[in-house]
């Protein structure tokens, strides 16, 4: 394990943002995201994001890793090759096939495929933090649209 200092990892995401949902690490969608936040977090640098939010929790339940675990692998300044190797190992989730049909699952996922409480969430979120004329066509399209991806 490498002993690099986490503050030069973490990004500030009082300035910039997390990465893509859609981006993958170690093999899974969400990852990248998550561990973003994470050591964001850890930093102090997370400014309104959350590490372990329902977002985290998708990939997180996926591959049955705690989310105490993972931030004390990224506590520890791991790198992101680190941690993807380490989610490989901790994953309880080995076949290939059932991680890109979820990470398609979760590409794909549109609003009306969600459950009722999180479409009434975004029926909200939407107009107020997406540009407007900007259509959403899954679920990763918020994230995607609102911090300036797409």
């Amino acid at each position: 394990m490498s002993t690099i200092d986490l503050k030069i990892l973490a990004k500030d995401l009082t300035k910039t943002y997390p990465r893509s949902p859609r981006e993958t690490l170690g093999g899974f969608v969400i990852a990248a995201r998550t561990l973003d936040k994470c050591r964001a977090v850890i930093a102090g640098t997370a400014g309104e994001y959350h590490f372990d939010c329902p977002l985290d929790q998708q990939f997180l339940t996926f591959t049955g890793i705690s989310a105490l675990e993972f931030k004390a692998l990224v506590a520890t300044g791991a790198t992101d090759e680190e941690v993807a190797a380490w989610i490989g190992k901790q994953s309880q989730v080995k076949d290939r096939s059932q991680i890109v049909v979820w990470n398609n699952k979760l590409r794909s996922t549109r609003l009306c495929d969600m459950p009722p409480e999180r479409q009434a969430f975004l029926e909200d979120y939407i107009p107020k933090f997406i540009p407007k004329n900007r259509p959403v066509y899954v679920w990763f399209d918020v994230y995607d649209l609102e911090e300036e991806r797409i």
